[in-house]
């Protein structure tokens, strides 16, 4: 007992060393980089595509900041920077209780090629219109203010595809460590820790400076 004692203790000495040595390095990474803001680099492969930022938006329909964050920040990024930055929405749910059904919903419009044409209706419907049973006619409303075919729709609903592809997304946010929404990722590997626009701005306009230089 005294000598696995003593091998324990060891071993909690060299996981604190190299634990202060990994959050050292990663410091000392985000230097490097010279970008501006408050974030974090993600032991994630980058994206990054010169001129061109990529910005990954976890975010859950039901989530009133998320709604706030897709009808003022999302704009306001766009505005500023307009071509230079490519947004992508993966849905992360978090709020207990709620069906994935919007989701689903969103995910099969993406497929059919309408998805931020269905994400803004799916905020609009439960956030302003208060609706949040997304029943067969509700969907049907939706379907066709986005211009998608119903039966199409509800046929590709009806498959694992949409499902499948809402799982893909939590996994990734779960190893990138989601722990509320919305929660921001650039280019890959970046973690915006403060995500409002001033500190967005400040973050992507450092990245896309450091492709000038």
């Amino acid at each position: 007992m005294k000598y696995w004692g003593k091998s324990l203790g060891f071993r909690l000495a060299i996981t604190v060393i190299i634990l202060t040595l990994v959050g050292f390095a990663s410091t000392t990474s985000a230097e490097l980089t010279g970008l501006k803001g408050k974030f974090k680099i993600l032991d994630e492969p980058s994206t990054h595509v010169r001129g061109k930022v990529k910005l990954t938006e976890f975010a859950d329909f039901y989530c009133p900041h998320c709604h706030m964050f897709e009808r003022t920040v999302l704009p306001a990024l766009k505005d500023e920077f307009g071509d230079s930055l490519e947004v992508t929405f993966v849905g992360f749910p978090v709020i207990p209780g709620k069906l994935p059904t919007a989701f689903e919903m969103y995910e099969q419009a993406r497929m059919m090629g309408k998805g931020a044409e269905m994400k803004r209706a799916l905020f609009r419907t439960i956030h302003q219109d208060r609706t949040h049973l997304l029943d067969r006619v509700i969907r049907g409303s939706l379907i066709k203010e986005v211009g998608l075919d119903p039966v199409e729709f509800e046929a590709g609903l009806a498959s694992a595809k949409p499902a499948r592809a809402l799982e893909v997304g939590k996994k990734w946010g779960e190893r990138v460590n989601v722990e509320y929404t919305p929660t921001v990722l650039l280019d890959g590997n970046i973690k915006v820790e403060s995500v409002n626009p001033r500190n967005l701005k400040t973050v992507i306009q450092s990245i896309l400076d450091s492709d000038s230089k």
